[in-house]
């Protein structure tokens, strides 16, 4: 294992884990546990959706060290039903560093177990409570695999949590969101919610094919970003008055490669905003 993650203190007294090739902290507003609440399982609706079908399939985007993951599984240990959890991450080594540190980071805490044998066979099957739990891990590049024709089970919820655009561009740009909306069944509604309200990322995210909404506030963020392939999961949709702060941007336009920059709209692209239905409808 190299020295990537380390382990570093956050101000609320939390500690989690800290990339040393990408120069960022994972969670690094309210912490792991916090911030995987309050992102992903109670903006996503997790519980109340699982309760109202029984069964939900859910795509964790950058497993990283599983505090999304694992956020997801003790929030709905109580609930009757199935969960089928299909993480991607192009690296195992921030896994395994979280499980090797997993008294620090406290999170892990009653999965250690599934954890390892996730680490070591890449899927575990678990009851969790009266819920049947089935986790699969795909090592792979997450942009490859999902414009690729490999097998994967349609998505009711997705938990988006790569590294930055500006460190990580790749996992950004307009061609991995549009081939990951493709993967959409769109008579099975799914819902994507993400750390980041970044101009570029919603505009990318409503060029994909999305509904596009504001996401709640959560740690260093007063707001987060929520898609969706219906209106039906988007509280706060945005409005004309966005289009109109994107058309003044300097950072809007979709990255169409893995480079990142910082530019205006073109004139297609804002031609092709402004006739997406979510403004036409409004």
């Amino acid at each position: 294992m190299s020295n990537d993650y380390q382990l570093v203190r956050l101000a609320g007294g939390a500690s989690t884990l800290f990339s040393a090739s990408y120069g960022e902290k994972m969670h690094p507003g309210l912490g792991p546990q916090a911030e995987a609440e309050l992102l992903y399982v109670r903006q996503l609706q997790l519980c109340e959706r699982l309760r109202q079908t029984g069964a939900l399939t859910v795509w964790d985007v950058g497993l990283g060290g599983a505090a999304n993951a694992t956020a997801v599984l003790r929030a709905t240990c109580a609930i009757p039903g199935r969960l089928r959890l299909v993480s991607f991450d192009n690296t195992a080594e921030p896994l395994a560093f979280a499980l090797n540190n997993a008294t620090a980071l406290g999170y892990l805490a009653g999965y250690e177990d599934q954890v390892a044998t996730l680490l070591r066979d890449r899927r575990v099957s678990f009851t969790n409570g009266p819920l049947q739990l089935d986790w699969e891990f795909h090592l792979a590049d997450f942009p490859v695999l999902v414009a690729g024709n490999t097998p994967l089970p349609c998505p009711d919820a997705i938990l988006y949590d790569a590294f930055s655009p500006a460190k990580n561009p790749a996992m950004w740009t307009l061609p991995v969101f549009a081939n990951l909306f493709r993967r959409l069944d769109p008579q099975q509604p799914c819902a994507l919610t993400t750390y980041s309200r970044s101009t570029l990322l919603r505009a990318t995210l409503l060029l994909a094919g999305f509904y596009v909404g504001v996401g709640h506030a959560t740690g260093m963020k007063e707001e987060t970003t929520i898609a969706a392939n219906t209106p039906a999961l988007i509280p706060a949709p945005l409005n004309t008055r966005w289009l109109e702060r994107a058309e003044r941007s300097d950072s809007a336009e979709p990255l169409s490669e893995s480079v990142y920059r910082r530019a205006r709209l073109t004139p297609e692209t804002l031609a092709r905003l402004r006739g997406h239905s979510q403004f036409i409808a409004g």
